[in-house]
């Protein structure tokens, strides 16, 4: 198994803190950050952390722990900020809280998969994405069975909200796990499900990867 972490932001909002560390170091409950995502992430065998600010530090931190964790940690390191990627999947589903699960559709990815691509293709195995600050109780391994029962190239993981007015929100085919559309703040419920920045994809998604144009994660 793979995991690509998205760590290129600045971190900005946790200035003067990040203005020395990359937020993925900042300690939360004693330990870095994304500390808690790689030991989340145990029996994946290739870790790819994407990173453009500061990537010097992540890596002088960072390497003495792929013989604790038994994981191999490459850097994919942005000299220029190129975006997420894109999701124009025609193929997406839902998963989360085991009880709410949806699919991703076919899709349309740069940035930092594309620049990963050699080792997320390597073998025919999905890969987890994950922004870097996102901590809770991982569900990796429901994930990984859901995706694979689906079928479908990617799988994202979402959370509900009280005020789904304040945020993009998710909104999934009636009886379906599948994504119908997101609607950015909606006046009037649609749905209380948000992006919970945790993702699977089938490697096949790569080959559609552009690395010049800068694009987002939905």
């Amino acid at each position: 198994m793979k995991a690509l972490i998205l760590v290129g932001g600045f971190g900005t909002r946790l200035r003067p803190l990040t203005l020395t560390l990359p937020k993925p170091l900042i300690e939360f409950c004693n330990k870095p950050m994304i500390l808690h995502q790689i030991e989340g992430l145990a029996g994946v065998t290739d870790i790819v952390l994407a990173v453009n600010y500061r990537p010097e530090v992540m890596v002088a931190i960072l390497q003495k722990y792929e013989k604790l964790y038994n994981v191999t940690i490459t850097f994919s390191v942005e000299t220029e900020p190129l975006g997420t990627g894109r999701l124009t999947c025609p193929d997406l589903e839902i998963f989360r809280e085991p009880d709410t699960l949806i699919t991703l559709p076919n899709s349309d990815f740069p940035g930092p998969l594309a620049l990963a691509r050699e080792i997320l293709q390597k073998d025919a195995s999905p890969f987890f994405v994950l922004n870097s600050d996102v901590i809770c109780d991982y569900p990796f391994e429901q994930m990984r069975d859901f995706h694979i029962q689906h079928g479908s190239e990617g799988t994202i993981v979402v959370t509900k909200v009280d005020e789904p007015s304040k945020y993009g929100v998710v909104v999934n085919k009636a009886a379906s796990t599948k994504i119908e559309c997101f609607v950015e703040k909606p006046q009037e419920f649609i749905s209380n499900k948000i992006n919970a920045g945790i993702y699977m994809f089938s490697p096949s998604v790569l080959d559609r990867i552009e690395v010049s144009r800068q694009m987002g994660v939905m």
